[in-house]
């Protein structure tokens, strides 16, 4: 009889104890939120990389992609969600480096994401229509000159990253073409193969299988070293425009607030996930590089980064006022 007694006061003791302690985290789907649409680089790592995160953590990471505004809307999204571990960002260059030198008023504030870690980078390539009358960079660039503003160029947006680049080569290549923003790069692409704009710069996954197939013709890698997954495209340097350097990057955050906790273990199954070299491989294979820097490493990335590019929105003026 006392030991039923016993055993019901211990049941009961547990009992109270399980209601008032909080679930492990995570303890329910992640959502990670990603500033442009379906089928560009970004959405394409998000994906891949999301899935390990999962894996690691043992709950799903779904995407939701937000496109718009160069990224400002899911931005946004992102920094007003709760700090609560259930809702990370996957910021670009442009949301983190480039909205804040170009909007007098932006609705959040880039520097007050909690940074997760570096995730990936990824080289642009060049390319035009596969009609059009240029079969190398140099011929694409002379061909822009006789014909000053006549040329369409399709991005992922106001200010994403080939938005950038077309600023950028503007400057280096002294050409005079029109810009066309997009809700993602592949609707840009996508413009490009159906002749609605000429020219388009996009990472090697969404770029190569069109070219390969003619839709689109390849002209120079935006680096310094040529890409194993765009064999035989020169890099801009040997095409004759060594300024030429761009790539998309990402980086995962979290809001404002976050417990250091649970941050830690964000970025904990994240640098997991990156070092698995089937990754690696299957990503680098289409032209993207994974990186592994922690928190503390992308502060300094970040600080090279907005020197960089303040001197580039500086030079080619751009503004979203």
């Amino acid at each position: 009889m006392k030991f039923r007694g016993m055993a019901g006061a211990l049941a009961l003791a547990a009992a109270m104890a399980g209601g008032g302690a909080q679930a492990a985290y995570p303890d329910r789907p992640i959502r990670l939120v990603v500033p442009f649409g379906a089928g560009g680089i970004t959405d394409i790592v998000a994906r891949q990389v999301g899935k390990g995160m999962g894996d690691a953590l043992g709950q799903g990471v779904v995407v939701e992609n937000r496109p718009g505004a160069g990224g400002v809307i899911a931005a946004q999204l992102a920094a007003t969600a709760p700090a609560d571990g259930y809702t990370i960002f996957m910021g670009t260059v442009g949301t983190q480096v480039v909205n804040p030198l170009i909007y007098s008023k932006l609705g959040y504030d880039a520097d007050k994401f909690a940074p997760v870690g570096m995730v990936s980078g990824s080289p642009y390539l060049l390319a035009v229509r596969g009609d059009m009358p240029a079969a190398t960079f140099g011929e694409f660039v002379a061909y822009a000159k006789a014909h000053p503003a006549k040329l369409n160029f399709g991005s992922a947006g106001n200010a994403s990253s080939p938005h950038l680049g077309l600023e950028l080569l503007k400057l280096t290549a002294g050409v005079d073409i029109m810009h066309v923003p997009f809700k993602s790069g592949s609707e840009a692409v996508n413009a490009a193969i159906g002749g609605q704009v000429d020219v388009v710069m996009d990472a090697s996954p969404v770029i190569m299988p069109h070219a390969a197939s003619g839709k689109l013709r390849a002209l120079a890698v935006a680096a310094d070293k040529r890409l194993p997954s765009a064999p035989g495209v020169p890099t801009a340097g040997e095409a004759g425009d060594a300024a030429l350097q761009i790539s998309s990057w990402n980086a995962f955050f979290a809001p404002a607030g976050t417990p250091p906790a649970v941050l830690e273990t964000l970025s904990q199954a994240l640098q997991k996930t990156l070092s698995s070299p089937e990754l690696r491989e299957r990503l680098a294979s289409q032209g993207t590089q994974l990186y592994t820097g922690t928190p503390g490493e992308y502060q300094g990335f970040i600080a090279g980064e907005k020197a960089k590019w303040a001197k580039i929105v500086q030079r080619a003026n751009i503004r979203m006022d």
